[in-house]
């Protein structure tokens, strides 16, 4: 499905097959300008749709949609394949997509602007908020499955939980099989229910964390985790909101992003896109995405939102702007510097580096809440020094390249390995059509 602006540029441009403005759709307020008047080639920018395209008609994706903005209009917009795939319903640009880890970005920037009113600080310990975080014991040896513990050398701290230096680990997904068997004890890990720890209420989720050993020394290792599960608690606890009503107070309504939350009302759960069943790579079921429908546990800082392509950029032309959106400022020029700055070092350790997690490739530190480009080599993807990104579970990824002035989304539910190379793809195809 492709959009243009108005029939007369319609009827202009069908004949090169441009796939690049804005529908003439109320949901749609972002500005859409043409691509070669923001310094892309719009020959170009179709080689997506047809990539995409290939990718559907081949069953390797059900559908996705794109959008790509520059300078602050958006010079592409397409939606390719199925929102549904068994039922033939074909994707729509309003199409909603759990997305899962692209949640932590949201939370992360939601917890900056506490700190910018003086709610909380970086170094303040997690343990001045839940004080059973006071006294943390630590893996001695993560590959032994027989580690004795360790108390924890220092505590974790709010900069922990946003950088992923906590020693808090994902269970499902660590190398270190020896956190297992204690995280199931604690109840934030079951081999029968993926997801555990979003079942937990908020009070339960403290307890498991409190009761769990760390993976690593606090500051000592980037290891992706729960941290930002456990900086959602924190934010309920300075403000006595739920981190869904916070949210929707501080960046979704004033943003204007309607169809983002924790939990996917009746009715506008006939536009989820779902998944297919069976992953095209291993032919093995996937496994069971969230029911989005159902409140769960608790609102998940790391995991729970879900969202529109439309609703995203908002958010992503906010920080791109330097904090600033439709006239309201929500972070500060210095913040988001911050936040997009370096924030590993040499002395922190990263046995999985960022870039390795989302992508596949090397050349990406950890800011607050995002992983950042060190420089214009390393990577086997284009991009800038300082440009940041992340991704979700469930094949959703965005990017900001704060030098080029581009953002990039990838929406899609490809919940498999595959998402590292969709996300590779759509940045080189961005980049190779700047002029």
């Amino acid at each position: 499905m492709r959009y243009f602006s108005s029939p007369l540029i319609r009827r202009v441009l069908m004949p090169v097959s441009l796939l690049v403005l804005s529908a003439g759709v109320a949901a749609i307020e972002l500005a859409a300008g043409l691509p070669q008047s923001q310094g892309m080639s719009p020959t170009r920018l179709t080689r997506i749709h047809d990539l995409m395209q290939t990718e559907v008609t081949e069953n390797r994706v059900p559908g996705a949609v794109v959008l790509v903005a520059r300078k602050g209009k958006i010079v592409y917009a397409d939606a390719v394949g199925y929102q549904d795939k068994p039922s033939g319903k074909p994707m729509t640009r309003d199409a909603i997509f759990r997305a899962y880890s692209m949640t932590k970005p949201l939370v992360s920037v939601l917890t900056m602007m506490l700190v910018e009113e003086g709610r909380l600080q970086l170094n303040d310990p997690v343990s001045k908020f839940f004080p059973s975080m006071a006294k943390m014991n630590v893996l001695s040896n993560p590959a032994d499955g027989n580690s004795e513990r360790v108390p924890a050398a220092r505590p974790i701290t709010i900069h922990d939980l946003l950088r992923h230096t906590s020693g808090i680990t994902y269970a499902e997904f660590t190398r270190f099989t020896a956190i297992k068997g204690p995280y199931q004890e604690a109840g934030l890990f079951s081999s029968e229910v993926q997801g555990k720890w979003i079942t937990l209420t908020p009070q339960q989720q403290i307890e498991a964390l409190s009761k769990a050993p760390l993976l690593w020394q606090p500051g000592s290792t980037w290891e992706y985790s729960l941290s930002t599960d456990l900086l959602g608690r924190v934010l309920e606890s300075i403000t006595n909101q739920t981190l869904g009503a916070l949210l929707e107070e501080r960046l979704f309504k004033p943003l204007g992003m309607k169809d983002t939350s924790f939990l996917v009302p009746a009715s506008k759960a006939a536009r989820l896109a779902e998944p297919f069943r069976i992953d095209p790579l291993t032919g093995q079921p996937y496994y069971l995405v969230l029911d989005v429908t159902k409140p769960m546990g608790n609102d998940s800082g790391g995991a729970g939102i879900s969202t529109t392509a439309d609703d995203y950029l908002r958010f992503c032309q906010m920080m791109l702007n330097g904090g600033s959106f439709d006239g309201k400022r929500y972070l500060s020029r210095t913040t988001i510097a911050l936040m997009t700055s370096d924030h590993l070092g040499p002395k922190v350790a990263t046995p999985t580096q960022p870039g390795e997690l989302l992508m596949g490739v090397q050349g990406y530190t950890f800011g607050l809440g995002f992983m950042v480009r060190q420089g214009p080599g390393m990577a086997g993807v284009p991009g800038s020094e300082g440009d940041y990104a992340w991704g979700g579970y469930g094949g959703t990824f965005f990017w900001i390249d704060p030098k080029e002035q581009v953002i990039g989304l990838l929406m899609a539910q490809t919940p498999g390995a595959s998402r590292q190379y969709y996300r590779r793809m759509i940045k080189t195809l961005v980049y190779q059509a700047i002029e």
